[in-house]
């Protein structure tokens, strides 16, 4: 398929009416829709900004290629837009865009549509090209552009490989693998061209991963380039020089990286070592310990999120519903109760535990991970209990697979279905049974009495500590600890941390949307209109939408949410407010435990706070 089946004459503006990426966004939806590609505006619109959300693509040299996949298109088209006074987008390079491709993937795309949307974002990396589509006075010539670059591209796709004396490999993957994948893995192959060396690219899109490397490649290769937004399975590049990088990078610094990947400078990656390889300025650098809780964490969220919602409306039927015998029981109370508590909330310490370890040790982990974690959260050492455990599984299991490493090949059948389970889940069992669950509990009871114990004035100070964590970093390390923690309560059945911590989370986004519409001079047309994606992303406890404006001005935003969030947190302990539910933000705020007006207020003071702080600090925009 070429890319002319999918752009048509009827879905190309050569002069774009809009100023602003919003109306452009719109403009060429609305574009589609008219052209019967669509069948819900709106819906495809919310598929658009939730790719934006994930990083602007924009992604510089003039040229910008919003995407999505969507239960609302109808068949896989291309949208084109020109504007030539330019559109700021919030590019890469910080220029305007001109050249805008709107790509309308369906859920169904099958791969010759997927691969022809690929050539298209792979194309655009050509300066000549974009220039002769700027230069084109008609859609038919437009289309004629395309066409023929189209056709030299594929000629030169069979043109077979030449073998060079420097041998490198790259992974290229972005979150919804339609175009930056694409685009970098390109860029990559470009640059390798012009400076002689011979490279071998996996794209890891939304049709799956294409040209993947094999065991050989990896073990010839010099060195391997990761440019990727999303998970890569990395083990497999154990003792090697790699380089990691963001997908953006692959774009538009495959030169630096491939020069440096031939430098012979790259760092050695070792899988079970406290930090990943980096790039030298370090970006892209992640403590292991952090990664390892991540992944844990959030393969154990929709246990915790679903069960703790279903408790939630379990108790709408009172307090005590779920309990026989009770006179306010309701048997669909009890079975709420039932699903969320005895078994999703069963199975979060267990998955918590597992995929910590899985994380550690890849999958012979996860067993003794999941038996720890397990362990724990029958012997009463609870969430800590089950994080000891996934750390505990998944480095003996490490080192179980170096201890049994030079057994004779004849054996090497039976390590990884009877020698790997059977000694990982002993010598775990083990240490949790006589060492780590004793202990833990007598903590958990130490804390919990504790936290029943606490007075007004130290409950305060807690939720302002909490509240002010979760806008330290808006989803960076200090926030997911907060958040953690307030899990960990909830499973040991302390309800009012968590609703300090979504009290604090909400205020950030909420406090900047207020600030854009009350302080207009102080922000951009851009960032008002970021302002208004805020108002819905703060109701729903999605902290993450504060993070461009932290990151244009940290000294003047940061300070601001913090204080917001550390008020709102405060006042949340203060009214002893507690929630059961993880996660939900305004939807859930029906479920808590206390008065659902404080709760609210204690939200709306801390984001007038932060909207005024806002105001105050930050000048005038030009």
């Amino acid at each position: 398929m070429k890319i002319i089946e999918l752009l048509l004459k009827d879905t190309v503006i050569l002069d774009l009416q809009s100023t602003e990426k919003m109306e452009v966004i719109e403009e060429l939806i609305n574009k589609l829709y008219e052209a019967g590609k669509i069948t819900d505006k709106e819906i495809f619109k919310q598929e658009i900004l939730a790719r934006e959300g994930q990083g602007s693509t924009g992604i510089g040299d003039g040229v910008a290629i919003p995407h999505a996949k969507s239960s609302a298109v109808k068949a896989p088209s291309i949208v084109f837009g020109r504007s030539t006074n330019g559109i700021e987008y919030e590019s890469l390079d910080g220029q305007p865009a001109h050249l805008f491709f709107m790509i309308a993937a369906s859920e169904g795309a099958n791969q010759h549509h997927l691969d022809t949307l690929a050539r298209l974002a792979s194309m655009l990396i050509d300066e000549s090209f974009r220039e002769q589509l700027l230069a084109a006075n008609t859609e038919e010539e437009l289309l004629n552009v395309i066409n023929k670059k189209e056709t030299e591209r594929l000629e030169k796709e069979t043109e077979p490989e030449t073998s060079n004396k420097n041998r490198i490999l790259a992974v290229t993957a972005c979150p919804t693998g339609i175009a930056h994948t694409y685009m970098a893995a390109d860029s990559l192959k470009e640059k390798a061209g012009e400076l002689g060396v011979d490279i071998k690219v996996e794209t890891r899109g939304s049709g799956g991963a294409k040209n993947v490397l094999t065991a050989d490649d990896i073990k010839q290769a010099d060195a391997i380039i990761v440019a990727a937004d999303t998970n890569v399975d990395m083990n497999r590049f154990e003792g090697k020089p790699v380089i990691q990088v963001r997908v953006a990078d692959g774009i538009h610094r495959a030169q630096e990286l491939i020069e440096k990947a031939t430098s012979g400078s790259a760092p050695i990656f070792k899988s079970d070592r406290s930090e990943t390889a980096t790039d030298d300025d370090g970006s892209t650098k992640q403590n292991a310990f952090y990664r390892h809780l991540m992944n844990g964490v959030s393969n154990m969220l929709p246990f915790v999120v679903g069960g703790g919602i279903l408790i939630a409306l379990g108790f709408l039927f009172g307090i005590e519903a779920h309990i026989p015998g009770k006179e306010s029981y309701n048997q669909f109370a009890e079975a709420l109760n039932t699903i969320g508590g005895g078994n999703a909330f069963g199975l979060m310490i267990p998955v918590l535990a597992g995929f910590i370890a899985m994380s550690i040790a890849d999958r012979p982990g996860l067993a003794p991970g999941m038996i720890g974690g397990f362990m724990a959260a029958q012997g009463g050492s609870g969430f800590i209990g089950g994080l000891v455990a996934g750390f505990l599984a998944g480095y003996l299991m490490v080192g179980i697979r170096k201890m049994l490493k030079r057994l004779p090949q004849s054996l090497e059948g039976i390590k990884t279905i009877l020698l790997f389970p059977v000694i990982s889940i002993f010598a775990t069992g083990m240490i949790m049974f006589f060492i780590v669950n004793a202990p833990l509990a007598a903590f958990n009871n130490v804390l919990s009495d504790w936290l029943q114990g606490m007075g007004a004035a130290n409950a305060i100070v807690l939720g302002t500590i909490l509240g002010g964590m979760m806008a330290i970093d808006m989803g960076g390390p200090i926030n997911k600890a907060a958040y953690t923690f307030g899990i960990a309560m909830i499973a040991e059945g302390f309800l009012t941390p968590h609703a300090a911590i979504m009290a604090g989370g909400m205020v950030p986004p909420l406090g900047i949307a207020l600030a854009t519409i009350l302080f207009k001079r102080k922000f951009t047309n851009q960032e008002r209109e970021a302002g208004k994606t805020n108002i819905i992303l703060g109701a729903s406890f999605i902290t993450e939408g504060a993070i461009p404006f932290a990151a244009a001005d940290p000294g003047r935003v940061i300070p601001s949410l913090v204080v917001g969030s550390a008020v709102a947190g405060a006042l949340s302990m203060a009214f002893n407010i507690g929630i059961p539910a993880p996660h939900g933000g305004i939807f859930v705020i029906g479920l808590v435990d206390g008065s659902p007006w404080l709760f609210a207020l204690a939200i709306i003071i801390g984001a007038v706070i932060t909207g005024l702080m806002l105001g105050m600090l930050k000048k005038n925009k030009v």
